[in-house]
């Protein structure tokens, strides 16, 4: 039995002094217990000699602290891990509600994980196929790879999260494949679209889903990916399956991380968000990836708004230090009814070249890919010089590219959220489209491919 204490001196909002304490560890569970019987849970934060700081998790209002005794539990963080979780659905720390039976645990992990060996990760080199055109084509997805979405306020990343969780699988029909999807600090109606997207569609078969609504405490949301990370290395380093873990939205968990940090009184670093940002981010994506010998791999997606659309936003810019490349949403296509709105030019993966090639997804894509970028890009210059000075100063050249640009846009990158390409469906779009240049100007692709793909004239 652990040690009562009814030396609690101070709260200030979800933050509680606990004193004269012994034996107490960082990161340790702890209850506290009303004098009315209710329980209240927290963690750890921080100890100094007999004195130990609590972080709430329901928040402290009308806790009473003259009546109150906090118990220690001598244990961090723990998710319950069964095979029977794909399916089911988990609040932010990890219990069901989906009104399905209990879970019958096979382990019970802490979730802040263990680091992972650099010298035992396995590069990442196999393609995933999400089903999406802009991604597959231009800005590959490879397994074991970190892969976030810049969004901004108000464009239709949640749609591109569900679509990506409903479609993504890896080619092989022998390959357990399942989704992770941690939602943090997303408002019931968003949560309402995601768990009935995955029923309808089917996709909930496969998924292990955690909700952390935006009323749910602030503590909770710091939770949420961590356990969705701890349920993906169960699956993937357990059970041998490939993992797709995606969370959405990163930046309402710096946000309550900015919260937390504001509360300790700690000095606040680039507009307000704690020094470590850095680290505590890298503490979870770094937890993607493959061991070698295992044949598990872990892929993930971090989905972050972007706020007023800054790029150099310290959240975004930070994760683009950490991660392999960005999925760029763009406000000017969304206007223009591209879905989705996917600016592929400043996307990047960086480890497409990896994942892509014969044998892989189709020996022409690396070459196709090329001359896609290439071709939109001087499309795009030439509609810019058309506003300017009028079509009439373009050459006959830069009007195909102009055109070129327009049909790339409304039929490669817009697909709507339920078309679900395959690889080849992708490359031969990308064929198709670029049978608008004459093959004089495919100069960054092989004459072997050119003669076995180009479009032949009817």
């Amino acid at each position: 039995m652990r040690k009562e204490y009814k030396t609690i001196r101070e709260v200030v909002g979800p933050l509680m002094l606990v004193e004269q304490v012994s034996g107490v560890k960082y990161d340790e569970l702890v209850e506290i217990e009303q004098q009315d019987g209710s329980i209240r849970r927290g963690r750890v934060l921080e100890i100094d000699r007999d004195k130990a700081l609590l972080q709430l998790f329901e928040g402290s209002q009308g806790l009473q602290i003259s009546t109150s005794k906090a118990r220690f539990l001598g244990k961090s963080i723990e998710l319950d891990v069964a095979p029977d979780m794909l399916g089911r659905i988990f609040d932010g720390m990890g219990k069901p509600i989906d009104k399905g039976p209990a879970l019958i645990p096979e382990k019970h992990l802490n979730i802040n994980g263990t680091p992972m060996n650099p010298t035992a990760r396995d590069y990442p080199s196999e393609f995933i196929q999400t089903g999406i055109s802009a991604i597959d084509g231009l800005n590959t997805l490879v397994r074991g790879q970190k892969l976030p979405v810049f969004s901004g306020s108000g464009l239709p990343h949640a749609n591109l999260a569900a679509q990506i969780a409903r479609q993504a699988r890896v080619l092989g029909s022998d390959e357990k494949f399942a989704v992770v999807f941690a939602a943090v600090g997303i408002t019931f109606e968003e949560a309402d679209f995601f768990i009935n997207d995955f029923r309808k569609t089917g996709a909930i078969e496969k998924t292990v889903t955690f909700i952390n609504l935006a009323n749910d405490p602030a503590i909770e949301r710091i939770a949420t990916p961590r356990m969705a990370i701890t349920a993906a290395e169960y699956l993937a380093y357990e059970l041998g399956m490939h993992v797709l873990v995606i969370i959405t939205d990163i930046t309402n968990y710096a946000e309550a991380l900015r919260e937390v940090s504001a509360a300790r009184k700690e000095v606040p670093g680039r507009r307000g968000y704690p020094g470590y940002l850095y680290t505590d981010l890298a503490s979870m994506y770094e937890r993607a990836g493959r061991i070698r010998g295992n044949a598990g791999s872990i892929t993930m997606i971090p989905i972050l708004s972007m706020p007023e659309d800054d790029v150099t936003h310290p959240i975004p810019d930070l994760t683009g230090y950490i991660t392999e490349g960005q999925i760029i949403l763009s406000r000017e296509l969304y206007r223009k009814g591209i879905t989705p709105p996917i600016n592929v030019l400043p996307s990047l993966s960086r480890l497409k070249d990896k994942g892509i090639g014969k044998g892989k997804t189709r020996e022409d894509h690396a070459d196709t890919m090329n001359q896609l970028f290439s071709a939109y890009s001087r499309g795009k210059d030439a509609k810019e010089l058309a506003v300017i000075l009028g079509d009439a100063a373009l050459s006959d050249i830069d009007k195909l590219y102009a055109e070129f640009a327009d049909a790339f846009e409304q039929e490669y990158v817009s697909q709507g959220y339920y078309a679900n390409r395959a690889i080849e469906e992708t490359l031969d779009l990308g064929w198709k489209l670029l049978g608008i240049l004459p093959k004089s100007e495919l100069k960054r692709i092989k004459d072997v491919f050119i003669e076995k793909y180009y479009p032949k004239e009817a």
